[in-house]
């Protein structure tokens, strides 16, 4: 009977490893290190596997001297532990020096203290092949330090931490290399994108073209194992005796072609395959193109870009093939008779690329119903009670889209929200005051719990103030209401959803701004600075949430006739949109996803003022001599339209008629 302590259990190679480990009759008792904030996740997943009773959880911590196991403990252990397996590690080729030295090398340290401390049968240490490097040749079991060149921090600090176990002398010690892990030849589960599943969006991507011939060089070799394979080898090498002082080369026996990963991966997916590779000489020529081409200004910007987009890290390129081939004989000599045999990847790929599709895509949340581009989309409408708000519910519904009304009054929302389930629609109701963080974080709080995700925002609240500057001398507050609604209302609502659309890699927002904000509308400098805020808040913000697949649209909204402007009387002269035509807009900023939306109106008058910006003051400044204040802002109101009354001057209906859409 043996006694065991293991570290790492919650990764991925971890619980398959430990699982196994228990089904053995000859396993009296394994002790599970893990960190306190992990220990009941943990506790669950032991509730799950063979035997549970005999298995222990030590609290402690990779970074800690001995672990962070306290002495108490470690007295009642010392003499008692037959091994030590080291699983836990930083796998990840994108981690910085610090977070791999903490991880790899220190806790490798810690490790072996505790281990000598225990005075442990053996230490089973898990390497990785990544020690080999930029070595190019056959690399072997026996072999260690070859001169090869350690290309990232992943790389250096595996190759410390197997060093310091090697040249430690106060516990006998196995160290197993395996390849690039990926999920269970069975159920295809993994745990995270590493390795080849970096390629399966693009290859996802590829699903839609049509399946024609491929060609493509011939890049390299890679070494791909199923999680279940490296377990099970494990197992047969951590139990059986006689084995001290060896290293084990977990790997496929047979190098394999990129574009043979390719291939298996692009099958499963029905994705075109590569059907002819280049001859090595031109595929060689293609590379060094490549890397030439990182010098030329800009170059490597874009390219770092698009992969980014695509979910890929640049490091990938470096790392991505072998230079190596690892021999593995003495590996799979010492498993001869066991039945434990590296599977082909062409059987196993479907069940991984399934898993992935299913559990691990990072863009998975883009994808739409059978209805199109708005069904089943979580859609927050801001300002959803009246106008271009409710009207843009209602058309969201219609297209299978989930309308998350937003606005201060329930009891108009809920009339929305009825209206919409009345025609077989759906839609909830979540009362809030965006001017209030306590309010917003809880109305977004309860979409979540409610629906688990949400897809889309569109930004409508709003505020308009229409008062000459001479007349807001002591009208500060003008100023801060509407910055509080406009802008700083919808930033609010856009940070509190921000982080749940960066787990999800996808997000699309819609400002509907106004067409006062690509010219120069009098009496609009609260409203149209408040929108100008926001335009720039989102400019800025679409470029730092590139990589995460969150996009941005500005909608310059026309004048449309809606309750906001009602107090406006003189608006009942003016050429407007409807609140229909409006929401027509944001449904195709929803569908479509463009930067900008306006009308050509809008365009027109904000290239004029980058061409003729004096010109067009000095048009303005007629409008604003035409159109009087309201008696409302404080005019002299010698303005009246009433029922069947227009009375605006010949002038002020001709540019009312010619700027359509423009406030005034």
């Amino acid at each position: 009977m043996a006694t065991y302590l293991v570290t790492g259990a919650t990764g991925l190679i971890g619980r398959h490893f430990t699982r196994l480990l228990l089904e053995r009759e000859d396993t009296e008792q394994v002790a599970l290190l893990v960190r306190e904030p992990s220990r009941e996740r943990l506790a669950a997943l032991v509730a799950s596997w063979p035997h549970p009773e005999r298995v222990s959880l030590v609290t402690g911590d990779l970074a800690g001297s001995m672990l962070g196991v306290e002495e108490e403990l470690r007295e009642r252990l010392r003499g008692s532990v037959d091994h030590i397996v080291h699983l836990a590690a930083l796998y990840d080729l994108t981690a910085d020096d610090e977070a791999s030295i903490k991880a790899n090398v220190e806790g490798t340290r810690n490790v072996i203290e505790l281990a000598a401390d225990l005075r442990a049968g053996c230490l089973h240490h898990v390497s990785s092949v990544a020690v080999a490097g930029d070595y190019d040749g056959v690399f072997t079991e026996e072999m260690f330090d070859a001169g090869q060149r350690l290309v990232t921090p992943y790389h250096r600090t595996k190759f410390e931490a197997e060093r310091l176990v090697r040249e430690q002398h106060e516990v006998p010690w196995r160290v197993y290399r395996p390849a690039v892990v990926v999920g269970h030849s069975k159920t295809g589960e993994m745990d995270k994108i590493d390795g080849p599943y970096y390629l399966f969006n693009a290859i996802n991507r590829l699903t839609s073209v049509p399946n024609l011939p491929m060609v493509g060089p011939d890049i390299g070799d890679i070494n791909v194992v199923p999680v279940d394979y490296v377990a099970e080898a494990m197992r047969e090498l951590v139990t059986r005796d006689g084995l001290d002082g060896r290293t084990f080369h977990l790997v496929n026996p047979e190098p394999q072609s990129v574009t043979s990963v390719y291939n298996a991966f692009a099958a499963a997916a029905g994705a075109p395959t590569i059907s002819m590779e280049l001859n090595e000489g031109l595929s060689r020529r293609i590379v060094q193109l490549v890397k030439l081409s990182e010098h030329v200004p800009g170059v490597t910007i874009a390219r770092d870009a698009v992969m980014e987009r695509i979910g890929i890290p640049p490091v990938l390129l470096e790392t991505m093939t072998f230079p190596s081939v690892f021999a593995s004989a003495s590996t799979r000599k010492a498993l001869a008779g066991s039945g434990i045999e590296v599977p082909r990847l062409e059987e196993y790929a479907p069940a991984l690329w399934r898993y992935w599709r299913e559990h691990l895509d990072p863009f998975r949340a883009r994808k739409h119903g059978p209805r199109g581009e708005l069904d089943g989309r979580r859609v927050v409408i801001t300002g959803a009670s009246s106008g271009i708000g409710r009207a843009t519910a209602l058309k969201v519904a219609e297209q299978g889209g989930v309308p998350l009304l937003v606005a201060r009054r329930q009891h108009e929302l809920e009339e929305v929200r009825d209206e919409i389930i009345a025609a077989g629609g759906q839609a909830s109701v979540y009362p809030a005051d965006l001017t209030d963080e306590e309010s917003v974080h809880k109305a977004v709080a309860a979409m979540l719990a409610d629906h688990g995700r949400v897809d889309m925002l569109v930004n409508n609240a709003g505020r308009s103030i229409r008062r000459s500057i001479r007349l807001s001398y002591d009208r500060f507050h003008d100023y801060e209401r509407a910055m509080a609604i406009n802008y700083f209302g919808a930033v609010r609502l856009i940070l509190a959803l921000l982080p749940h659309m960066s787990e999800r890699k996808f997000g699309h927002v819609v400002n509907v701004s106004s067409i006062g904000v690509q010219g120069i509308a009098p009496r609009f400098s609260a409203y149209a600075a408040s929108k100008a805020a926001l335009d720039y808040f989102a400019k800025i913000a679409a470029t730092e949430t590139h990589g995460d697949g969150i996009t941005f649209t500005t909608i310059h909204m026309p004048l449309v006739r809606t309750p906001m402007i009602r107090p406006t009387k003189i608006y009942d002269a003016f050429p407007t949109k409807s609140p229909d035509q409006a929401a027509d807009m944001v449904l195709k900023a929803l569908k479509d996803r463009p930067k900008h939306i306006g009308t050509p109106m809008g365009q027109a008058i904000q290239l004029a003022y980058a061409l003729t910006p004096g010109l067009t003051d000095a048009v303005a400044y007629q409008g604003f001599r035409i159109f009087p204040d309201s008696a409302a802002a404080g005019g002299s109101g010698g303005l009246k339209i009433g029922r069947g009354d227009r009375h605006l001057s010949k002038a002020a209906t001709a540019l009312a008629k010619l700027s359509r859409g423009f406030h005034w």
